[in-house]
C-alpha cells in the first residue's frame, strides 16, 4: 500500500518512442514468449495501481519486467493496450454476483462485502481495480471501466438478478460504497479504518450494503433514471 500520492514512476514521459521495425521475423510463436509476456502484465499491474495511468510509462513497464520495451509494443501495441490487459481482472466484481446472490436476498449485504475484501486482500497493493480507480480521474478509458464495474456488466448483474426497483440505482449505491472504502483504507489509508481488522470494516459497512441492494429507496423524480 502506499500513501496514494504518486510521484511519476521514471523520469521519462509518455511519449514513448515507436520500436525499430526487426530485418525479419522468424514465423511461430518465439521461446519464451508466454513467460515474456506474463511478467509484462505483473510489472503493468504493480505501476498501473501504484502510479496511475498518467504517471506510468511503457519503458517503466519493460525495466521492472526485465524486457526490451519492443517487446511489450509487440504484444500490446501501446500503453492503452497493455492497460486495458492488466486490469482485465478488475470485473471480479461481475464474478462475484452469483455466489452473492445464490443464498438469497438475507445477509447479501455481508457475502457481498466479505468476498470483495477478502479478495482484495488476497491481491494486495497491486489489485488491478486499483490501478482503475487511480486513474479515473485522468484517464477517460479508465473512467469507463469504473462506470461499467458499477453498472449493467459489474454489479448490475447482481442487482438486476433481485428483481427489485432500481437496480441500476442500488448498483450505483453499492458501487460508491465499496469503491469508497477502498480510497480511504487501501488509497489514503485514513486510520483507524485502515487498521481495522477486515472483519470490524465487514461488521460496519455490510449494513449499509444490505440497505442499498434491498431497502426502500426514495421515490426516483420526474427525470431520474435507474
Amino acid at each position: 500500500m502506499d500513501s496514494g500520492h504518486s510521484a511519476p514512476a521514471d523520469s521519462t514521459t509518455d511519449q514513448d518512442p515507436a520500436p525499430a521495425a526487426p530485418a525479419h521475423r522468424r514465423a511461430g510463436r518465439r521461446p519464451g514468449e508466454s513467460g515474456s509476456r506474463q511478467a509484462i502484465l505483473t510489472a503493468a499491474r504493480a505501476r498501473f495501481a501504484q502510479h496511475g495511468y498518467e504517471n506510468t510509462t511503457i519503458r517503466g513497464i519493460a525495466r521492472d519486467a526485465n524486457v526490451d520495451p519492443a517487446l511489450v509494443h509487440h504484444f500490446f501495441l501501446s500503453k492503452q493496450g497493455v492497460f486495458a490487459a492488466a486490469v482485465e481482472e478488475a470485473y471480479v466484481l461481475a464474478a462475484l454476483g452469483p455466489d452473492v446472490l445464490a443464498p438469497g436476498p438475507a445477509g447479501m449485504g455481508e457475502r457481498l462485502v466479505r468476498a470483495f475484501l477478502t479478495r482484495w486482500e488476497e491481491v494486495g497493493p497491486d489489485n488491478p481495480l486499483l490501478a482503475v480507480i487511480r486513474s479515473a480521474m485522468s484517464y477517460p478509458e479508465s473512467a469507463r471501466i469504473l462506470r461499467e464495474l458499477t453498472g449493467v456488466a459489474g454489479l448490475g448483474t447482481l442487482t438486476g438478478g433481485l428483481g427489485l426497483p432500481r437496480p441500476e440505482l442500488r448498483a450505483a449505491l453499492v458501487g460508491s460504497e465499496l469503491v469508497g472504502i477502498v480510497i480511504m483504507r487501501y488509497v489514503i489509508e485514513l486510520p483507524p479504518l485502515a487498521q481495522l481488522p477486515v472483519d470490524g470494516v465487514i461488521e460496519v459497512v455490510a449494513p449499509a450494503v444490505q440497505r442499498y441492494l434491498t431497502g426502500e429507496l426514495p421515490p426516483a423524480g420526474p427525470d431520474a433514471a435507474g
